[in-house]
């Protein structure tokens, strides 16, 4: 997912590099969704990792 979102992220540079105003914009925008999204996930998998560790006895 972080790579899709990188991916899109180029594409904006690329894009706004040359002009195409409005395809800049959408990519950057689905770029910080899919980083947002990757955010999410990342948190949620480190929580659940750290919640099912079993105590030491």
């Amino acid at each position: 997912m972080l790579y899709w979102a990188l991916v899109f992220f180029i594409v904006a540079i690329v894009a706004a590099v040359f002009g195409f105003g409005g395809i800049a914009a959408a990519s950057a925008g689905i770029a910080k969704i899919l980083f947002i999204v990757f955010l999410v996930l990342f948190l949620v998998s480190l929580l659940m990792g750290l919640s099912s560790r079993r105590p030491i006895a």
